[in-house]
């Protein structure tokens, strides 16, 4: 296979995810995605009712339950010649660690606001981590079909909340919770909408020229035209440089749940989001697209199959071609590793793949002790920069509820800390069967519980501990942080010290008595540069 079979393979390329605050529809916008795609014949909602499947992109119980994806899932699909391949992320600040790994395997993003609720608090710390890496973004305007805000004041919310300058290619014609259709801002043209009985096939589509759909609208189309012109005048014109380069943000007004506006949004994914370009090193050096083989895991999922025990290695390729079989390297240890059993992953179903290209994202099965952040490479060795972890603001001590399943506990706990579920801390102040779980938000702990008792038939007992911040220390300082009451040293399964305190007060007098100590902050939070 040569370099520019590589290169044009990777060019067919669109690999992105869907970020967004709970509730705004992500799982909902994959499948009506997928359906405009002809992959479903049928799209379902997170919330499946009456007749209404549930997402098969939600496979964890959990998620089904709620409503919410806990999970990242990865889907694959062509269209018009095109590969697509699409990452449905954690909406939940909860799991916000979680869906920065996806942010590291992907070349774009679809940034879902709800028309009612416009900038919400985790969107804009989705938005900060899509600003730090430097992905450009595309908004939806989702929900338009319910009453919400209007169409210009949410455009000026986006630029003065982020900076950006929103750049419509769709205008909706009608208030927010009367939508049946756009004006696509590029042709001139009116795009209207028929709904399908329940929402959950392709909704039908008709495009009129601006003459019929003045004869046949009437003062909605031509409110509609005023204010696309007013936009035109004041510069939200939409420049692919200033798209790529983050300066701008293409907007497409949307319904997911009945399919409304996604064969635009589709067509915009097709013509603008980038396809694969060489990735920087730990050293900052370009690995070309089309070096040899290099990868990138991002994500490590157990329990996706009831039907074995196995474990999944989510990883974004970053160059070259992937044969299954292959035996790559990993470059944590040097160590080489079998890729026999390869897979694309669509919610809990798989399917065998025999090769793939730069910007496909595969499922490695039982690939060894992989962790999330590890690089694997063929023939030219190569590291990727690690993905940093999120400091835990929450802490619990997590015991089995049957003592006589501690092999069960231990494994249980040890594959959740593999898979990057929850942080494991050990402290000599406490049993070894024992030890401190660290999160960023509780619902984690939530979940933890859930798959012990249902994946490792370990119920487990949860007790509060006192602690909100954690600091790296080192192994000498340990004796003089501890003489401070309330304060614990603990070890991190990767082998880190941190010092545990209540807060930053009681890290401050520490730091006060024991001027010498190391004491330091853990990786901040990447959407919130300043740290706090």
């Amino acid at each position: 296979m040569t370099s520019a079979d590589v290169l044009k393979q990777a060019d067919r390329r669109r690999t992105f995810a869907v970020i967004s605050h709970p509730d705004a529809g992500k799982s909902t916008l994959t499948e009506a995605l997928l359906l405009h795609a002809r992959v479903l014949n049928e799209a379902g909602a997170t919330h499946g009712k009456a007749g209404r499947k549930g997402t098969v992109s939600d496979w964890m119980e959990m998620e089904r339950d709620r409503g919410i994806s806990i999970s990242s899932s990865a889907i694959q699909f062509e269209h018009d010649g095109l590969v697509f391949n699409v990452v449905d992320t954690p909406g939940h600040a909860d799991f916000s660690e979680d869906t920065y790994r996806v942010l590291t395997a992907v070349d774009s993003v679809i940034m879902l606001l709800d028309a009612a609720k416009g900038m919400e608090p985790q969107t804009m710390k989705l938005f900060g981590v899509c600003k730090q890496r430097q992905i450009p973004i595309i908004t939806v305007i989702n929900k338009w079909d319910r009453p919400g805000h209007e169409a210009l004041e949410l455009l000026d919310e986006i630029q003065e909340r982020t900076g950006m300058r929103p750049t419509p290619l769709t205008w909706p014609v009608g208030i927010a919770g009367d939508f049946h259709g756009v004006v696509d801002r590029r042709t001139g043209e009116y795009v209207e909408y028929t709904r399908t009985p329940g929402g959950s096939t392709l909704a039908m589509e008709r495009r009129m020229s601006a003459q019929e759909a003045e004869a046949t609208v009437g003062e909605p189309w031509t409110t509609a035209l005023e204010e696309s012109e007013l936009l035109a005048a004041d510069g939200f014109e939409h420049d692919l440089d200033d798209y790529l380069a983050q300066r701008s943000s293409v907007v497409i007004f949307a319904a997911a749940v009945l399919n409304f506006g996604i064969g635009q949004l589709l067509q915009v994914l097709s013509e603008l989001a980038p396809p694969p370009s060489p990735r920087p090193d730990e050293n900052g050096d370009l690995r070309p697209v089309e070096a040899p083989f290099s990868a990138q895991v991002f994500k490590v999922q157990a329990g996706m199959d009831r039907n074995h025990r196995d474990r999944l290695a989510f990883a974004r390729i970053c160059s070259g071609l992937f044969h299954r079989g292959d035996v790559v390297t990993r470059a944590a240890t040097g160590r080489p590793l079998a890729t026999k059993y390869a897979s694309n992953v669509f919610g809990r179903d798989r399917e065998t793949v025999e090769q793939a290209w730069p910007g496909d994202i595969i499922g490695l099965v039982n690939a060894g002790s992989v962790r999330a952040g590890d690089t694997l490479y063929l023939d030219e060795p190569v590291t990727f920069p690690e993905i940093p972890s999120f400091p835990p603001e929450h802490f619990q001590q997590a015991s089995a509820k049957d003592p006589s399943r501690h092999k069960q506990f231990q494994r249980g706990i040890e594959q959740l800390d593999q898979e990057g579920v929850i942080q494991v801390l050990r402290s000599d102040r406490r049993p070894s069967q024992m030890p401190i779980l660290a999160a960023v938000g509780p619902m984690q702990f939530e979940v933890v519980a859930h798959r012990m008792e249902h994946e490792f038939n370990c119920p487990i007992r949860l007790d509060h501990l006192p602690f909100g911040l954690a600091m790296r220390t080192q192994r000498s300082d340990i004796a003089a942080i501890e003489r401070r009451q309330g304060v614990e040293v603990a070890e991190r399964s990767d082998g880190m010290l941190l010092a545990l305190f209540s807060d930053k007060w009681q890290a401050r007098w520490v730091r006060q008595e024991n001027p010498d100590v190391l004491l330091e902050p853990l990786t901040h939070d990447p959407a919130d540069p300043t740290g706090n």
